[in-house]
Protein backbone atom coordinates (compact mmCIF):
# COMPACT_ATOMS: atom_id res chain seq x y z
CA UNK A 1 0.00 0.00 0.00
CA UNK A 2 1.50 3.29 -1.13
CA UNK A 3 -0.39 5.99 1.46
CA UNK A 4 0.51 3.40 4.41
CA UNK A 5 3.54 4.93 6.82
CA UNK A 6 4.11 1.72 8.06
CA UNK A 7 4.09 -0.09 4.67
CA UNK A 8 6.53 2.83 3.15
CA UNK A 9 9.24 2.21 6.06
CA UNK A 10 9.02 -1.25 5.33
CA UNK A 11 10.16 -0.30 1.89
CA UNK A 12 12.80 2.24 3.40
CA UNK A 13 10.98 5.39 1.54
CA UNK A 14 10.47 6.51 4.99
CA UNK A 15 13.53 6.72 7.65
CA UNK A 16 13.02 5.22 10.77
CA UNK A 17 14.99 4.15 13.77
CA UNK A 18 15.18 0.39 13.55
CA UNK A 19 15.43 -2.00 17.10
CA UNK A 20 15.68 -5.29 15.20
CA UNK A 21 14.62 -7.28 12.06
CA UNK A 22 13.63 -10.78 10.89
CA UNK A 23 12.71 -11.97 7.63
CA UNK A 24 8.71 -11.15 8.00
CA UNK A 25 8.58 -8.29 10.28
CA UNK A 26 10.62 -5.09 11.67
CA UNK A 27 11.01 -3.63 14.74
CA UNK A 28 11.25 0.06 15.43
CA UNK A 29 11.34 3.08 17.83
CA UNK A 30 8.15 4.76 18.84
CA UNK A 31 8.58 8.60 17.67
CA UNK A 32 6.44 9.68 20.51
CA UNK A 33 7.35 7.18 23.81
CA UNK A 34 5.11 6.38 26.17
CA UNK A 35 7.57 4.57 28.09
CA UNK A 36 11.29 3.96 28.50
CA UNK A 37 11.28 1.70 26.12
CA UNK A 38 8.53 1.61 23.15
CA UNK A 39 9.18 -0.37 19.86
CA UNK A 40 6.52 -1.17 17.18
CA UNK A 41 6.75 -5.04 16.22
CA UNK A 42 5.33 -4.58 12.35
CA UNK A 43 4.73 -7.24 9.94
CA UNK A 44 6.13 -6.71 6.63
CA UNK A 45 3.03 -7.58 4.98
CA UNK A 46 0.35 -5.33 4.96
CA UNK A 47 -2.20 -6.34 7.72
CA UNK A 48 -4.92 -3.50 7.74
CA UNK A 49 -6.00 -4.63 11.96
CA UNK A 50 -5.36 -7.72 14.53
CA UNK A 51 -9.71 -7.96 12.85
CA UNK A 52 -8.40 -8.41 9.20
CA UNK A 53 -5.37 -10.68 10.25
CA UNK A 54 -5.93 -14.37 8.98
CA UNK A 55 -2.13 -15.77 9.77
CA UNK A 56 -2.27 -16.92 13.21
CA UNK A 57 1.70 -18.24 12.71
CA UNK A 58 2.40 -14.76 11.84
CA UNK A 59 0.73 -13.26 14.65
CA UNK A 60 2.42 -15.36 16.65
CA UNK A 61 6.16 -15.01 15.21
CA UNK A 62 5.05 -11.08 15.84
CA UNK A 63 4.62 -12.00 19.58
CA UNK A 64 8.07 -14.01 19.79
CA UNK A 65 9.81 -11.32 17.86
CA UNK A 66 8.25 -8.66 20.58
CA UNK A 67 9.64 -10.95 23.37
CA UNK A 68 13.34 -11.95 22.26
CA UNK A 69 13.49 -7.87 21.93
CA UNK A 70 12.04 -7.37 25.32
CA UNK A 71 15.36 -9.60 26.43
CA UNK A 72 17.32 -7.77 24.03
CA UNK A 73 16.10 -4.30 25.50
CA UNK A 74 16.73 -6.09 29.14
CA UNK A 75 13.27 -5.69 30.41
CA UNK A 76 11.88 -9.00 30.05
CA UNK A 77 12.63 -9.88 33.57
CA UNK A 78 11.50 -6.95 35.21
CA UNK A 79 8.11 -7.00 33.09
CA UNK A 80 6.66 -5.09 29.98
CA UNK A 81 3.43 -4.84 28.48
CA UNK A 82 2.09 -5.66 24.49
CA UNK A 83 -0.50 -3.92 23.46
CA UNK A 84 -2.85 -4.23 19.92
CA UNK A 85 -4.83 -1.53 19.43
CA UNK A 86 -7.20 -2.23 17.01
CA UNK A 87 -9.64 0.28 14.87
CA UNK A 88 -10.60 3.53 16.24
CA UNK A 89 -12.45 2.88 19.34
CA UNK A 90 -9.27 0.33 20.28
CA UNK A 91 -7.44 3.55 19.60
CA UNK A 92 -5.55 2.21 16.31
CA UNK A 93 -3.92 5.42 14.60
CA UNK A 94 -2.34 4.04 12.13
CA UNK A 95 -4.06 1.16 10.08
CA UNK A 96 -0.90 -1.20 8.96
CA UNK A 97 -0.97 -4.43 12.05
CA UNK A 98 1.40 -3.40 14.65
CA UNK A 99 2.79 -4.49 18.16
CA UNK A 100 3.37 -1.78 21.22
CA UNK A 101 6.34 -3.39 23.31
CA UNK A 102 6.49 -0.84 26.34
CA UNK A 103 8.68 -1.53 29.14
CA UNK A 104 11.24 -0.05 31.58
CA UNK A 105 8.76 1.51 34.17
CA UNK A 106 6.12 0.08 36.12
CA UNK A 107 2.91 -0.16 34.23
CA UNK A 108 -0.24 0.60 35.87
CA UNK A 109 -3.52 -0.74 35.21
CA UNK A 110 -6.56 0.43 33.83
CA UNK A 111 -3.94 1.78 31.01
CA UNK A 112 -6.89 4.28 29.72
Amino acid sequence: MTDCLFCRIVHGEIPAEFAAETDDAIALRDVNPQAPVHILVIPKEHVRSLVEAEDAALLGRLLLFAARIARDEGIAEPGYRIVLNTNLDGGQSVYHLHVHLLGGRKMTWPPG
